[in-house]
């Protein structure tokens, strides 16, 4: 059937076509009974928002996704790709994508009552029939809906009231197939009025002239419930007219973000790369800890996309520092997320006391928190007793940045009982240097974390009670205090 090149060929195959919710519909219960995925690289939403996208295509509706920034919505919108047919035939040429057997525009009707079964057909990809809309407030009822075009009336002789003047907008180019507006708040409220019709009806008018295109498509939407006060609303009888409201969510556990995270950073690097679990799991925490964190907006949220990119510049780093020390295996290190800092700062939402401390401040408060967090999974049971009795004896360890692995190995065997812990993070003695290095700078970094040691800048790793606390800023923290003085 896919071969068809004419009408009367997909005749002849006894080709047959559904409306899009169907056909979604249709797909879905066939993936529902082989089991499996159902949208391949959704990740963590297994158990809440997939069931209730199912639950949303089954009843063919039209949903909207709520959800904050960086919660997949869109990518989710995308999947929904996989629920259309591989190849769709439409009727060659036209703008709509124009059903062979039950045309709506003009000029289809006009070709097919003209060549009949000759009428020459073409085949739509899934891709093709998804189309994707960024709401903002210049959008005009010409972009969605269309608009007429006088050259083209001009061009064929038509008269302006005629179909065949009209230049479609993105809706009626998304015919039979999926149609995605992001961030539906930023619609100005005339075009969101413009949408009523196409919900309930399924019919558009293009200029206010008579023209009725009854167009076959499912609309999905996407949203910041936050944003509804702060750049606009989903006026209400627009909202009455979507089926499902789902609410996304950012990642339940770290183990659920470690999961994303891997499968979305760059770590593909031509060369030996290993990354630690317990980095992976630190570069996550940053994320789970800035979402608890008051001094950031709740409301603007923190992004999947932070622990994605601190990773992959932490990475970075680590491969920078390897290809300079001519190293043969890339192994990042905590001091190395650290180094990430500009992949961090730019991905929240400071409240005031944030901004007062400054988001590097910030970001390396969170660091710490995240070290201390990943630590006490994997070393809480260790004895590290002797390590924190070395710096309390009046020891210090101050590595360089910029140190090769073997000279940071060498520096931290200076420490005693440090190399016996090692064992809790599975590092035995026949490691490479990179990642013995990078598993004794965890267990320090970790120590600090937990306030269990302190840290210096010109010193390093030090007792606690020489620990300068460079993560706080005091000029800062007492402008804080004069300014709330002067406010009482």
């Amino acid at each position: 059937m896919t071969q068809a090149r004419t009408l009367g060929e997909l005749k002849a195959a006894g080709a047959r076509s559904l409306p899009v919710k169907e056909e979604m519909r249709r797909n879905l219960l066939r993936k529902l009974e082989a089991g499996g995925t159902l949208f391949p690289g959704i990740l963590g939403y297994d158990e809440s928002v997939v069931p209730q996208v199912a639950n949303a295509i089954l009843s063919r509706h039209n949903m909207i996704l709520l959800g904050l920034r960086g919660q997949a919505k869109s990518r989710l919108l995308r999947s929904l790709t996989t629920l259309l047919d591989p190849a769709l035939p439409m009727v060659a040429g036209c703008e709509i994508h124009d059903d062979p057997f039950r045309p709506i525009c003009q000029r289809c009707r006009a070709l097919i009552a003209e060549k009949g079964d000759q009428t020459p057909v073409a085949w739509l990809s899934p891709d093709e029939r998804y189309v994707e809309k960024l709401a903002t407030p210049d959008v005009t009822i010409a972009d969605i809906i269309g608009d007429v075009d006088p050259i083209r009336a001009a061009r064929g002789g038509h008269d302006l009231a005629s179909e065949l003047t009209m230049h479609y907008g993105l809706l009626p180019r998304a015919h039979r197939g999926i149609f995605a507006l992001n961030e539906l708040p930023d619609l100005a409220g005339r075009i969101q009025v413009c949408l009523f019709n196409i919900l309930q009806e399924g019919d558009v008018q293009i200029k206010g002239y008579p023209v009725r295109l009854p167009i076959d498509v499912a609309m999905v939407f996407t949203a910041n419930p936050e944003d509804y006060t702060a750049r606009g609303k989903i006026i209400t009888p627009l909202k009455d007219r979507i089926g499902s409201e789902i609410r996304t969510h950012y990642p339940a556990t770290v183990e659920q973000g470690v999961a994303i995270t891997q499968q979305e950073a760059l770590t593909d690097r031509g060369r030996e790369l290993r990354v630690p679990r317990y980095i992976r799991e630190v570069a996550e925490g940053v994320a789970f800890a800035a979402r608890r964190d008051k001094k950031i907006d709740k409301r603007s949220g923190v992004s999947q996309r932070l622990p994605i990119t601190a990773l992959e510049n932490a990475i970075s780093n680590a491969e920078r520092r390897a290809l300079l020390k001519k190293e043969p295996v890339v192994v990042p290190r905590v001091s190395d997320i650290y180094a990430a800092l500009p992949s961090l700062t730019g991905k929240f939402e400071l409240e005031y006391e944030g901004e007062l401390m400054g988001a590097d401040n910030v970001a390396r408060e969170l660091i710490r928190a995240s070290v201390g967090e990943a630590f006490s999974v994997y070393l809480g049971s260790a004895d590290l007793r002797p390590v924190v009795a070395f710096f309390e004896g009046g020891g210090n360890l101050k590595i360089r940045e910029d140190a090769s692995s073997e000279e940071m190995v060498a520096q931290l065997r200076k420490v005693p009982g440090l190399f016996d812990a090692l064992s809790h993070l599975g590092i035995g003695n026949g490691e490479p240097a990179p990642v013995t290095a990078s598993a004794a700078e965890f267990v320090l970094e970790g120590l600090y974390g937990q306030k269990k040691i302190g840290r210096s800048d010109d010193r390093g790793f030090v007792a606690p009670e020489r620990h300068s606390d460079a993560d706080i800023d005091l000029e800062k923290l007492e402008r804080l205090r004069r300014m709330k003085k002067q406010v009482n």
